[in-house]
C-alpha cells in the first residue's frame, strides 16, 4: 500500500500532537481520509501545506480549524499539517468544547487565538526534539481553553475513566466498572453516556486505540501495539483505527 502520509506523534496527559506530511500520491490523489469520528476534539493547523475539513453539512478551509469530539468528518490535506487531539473529558477539553462548539461542531479558529504558534510549530518540526513539540502542544491547548468556565465532571465517572485507562491492556467488564464507581449497572450506563457522549464499551475501544497509538509512536509494530492495548488481534486494531481515524493504519508511515 502506498503511504498516504508520514506521521510523527508525541503524546502527553490528555492530548497528543500529530505532525502529518501528506504528499500527493503517484495517482494524483491527496491525503484524503474517509468519513470517520473519534472521541477527541481535533484542532488542525496548516504548517506549510493546506487542508480542508468537511462534516455532513459544513466545510472549512482555513489555516486553523477545530472539530468537536465524536463528530463525523473527513479531512483532505496536502503538505505539512499539525493535528492536536484533546480528550473532551479533560478540564481543557471541556473548556474548549464550551468555548468553540456551542453552536457548531466544525469551526475556523481565529489565528490570533494561537498567536504565532503555527510558525513556531513548523520550525520545531525540523528538529528531532519531542520535548519541544510537547511544550508547544501544551501551550496551544492552554491558549484554546483559556477563559472558558466549565462545570465539574462527575467524580464517579472520572474515577471509572482513570481506572479503565490503567487497566486497558486487560479484559474490562461493566461489572468491574460498577464496583469502581459505586453505582448500579443501569445508573453507570446512563451517567457514562451523559458525561462522555459514548457507551462504556465504545469508550473502552477508544482508550485501547489511543494506547496502541502511543505504543506505535514509541517504535513498536502494529501487531505488538494491538497486543499491548488489549485488542483481540491486529486485524481488530486495524478495523478500529480506520473507523476512528478514516485511514488504514498501514497507510501511515510513523516516523
Amino acid at each position: 500500500m502506498e503511504p498516504l502520509a508520514r506521521v510523527r506523534i508525541v503524546m502527553w496527559q490528555g492530548a497528543s500532537l500529530w505532525i502529518v506530511d501528506a504528499a500527493r500520491a503517484k495517482s494524483g490523489e491527496t491525503g484524503r481520509a474517509d468519513f470517520h469520528s473519534h472521541h477527541a476534539i481535533q484542532v488542525s493547523l496548516a504548517l506549510g501545506g493546506w487542508f480542508r475539513l468537511d462534516t455532513q453539512d459544513a466545510h472549512v478551509r482555513s489555516e486553523v480549524a477545530a472539530v468537536a469530539a465524536d463528530t463525523r468528518h473527513v479531512i483532505d490535506a496536502e503538505g505539512l499539517t499539525g493535528i492536536v487531539f484533546i480528550e473532551p473529558e479533560s478540564e481543557a477539553g471541556r473548556a474548549i468544547t464550551r468555548r468553540f462548539f456551542s453552536e457548531r461542531d466544525l469551526v475556523p479558529v481565529e489565528t490570533e487565538v494561537i498567536s504565532d504558534f503555527r510558525v513556531r510549530l513548523a520550525a520545531a518540526c525540523t528538529a528531532q526534539d519531542d520535548r519541544a513539540l510537547v511544550a508547544l502542544g501544551r501551550e496551544l491547548v492552554s491558549s484554546l481553553s483559556a477563559g472558558a468556565a466549565v462545570n465539574d465532571a462527575d467524580p464517579r465517572i472520572r474515577k471509572v475513566i482513570a481506572w479503565a485507562a490503567q487497566q486497558i491492556d486487560q479484559s474490562i467488564s461493566l461489572s468491574d466498572a460498577v464496583a469502581v464507581g459505586g453505582l448500579s449497572a443501569s445508573r453507570l450506563r446512563h451517567l457514562f453516556v451523559e458525561q462522555t457522549g459514548l457507551p462504556f464499551k465504545t469508550y473502552l475501544l477508544w482508550l485501547r486505540l489511543t494506547r496502541a497509538v502511543n505504543v506505535i509512536a514509541g517504535g513498536a509494530s502494529l501487531t505488538q501495539a494491538a497486543h499491548e492495548a488489549g485488542f483481540s488481534d491486529s486485524a481488530h486494531f486495524s478495523r478500529t483505527f480506520r473507523r476512528m481515524f478514516g485511514v488504514p493504519s498501514a497507510a501511515l508511515r510513523i516516523v
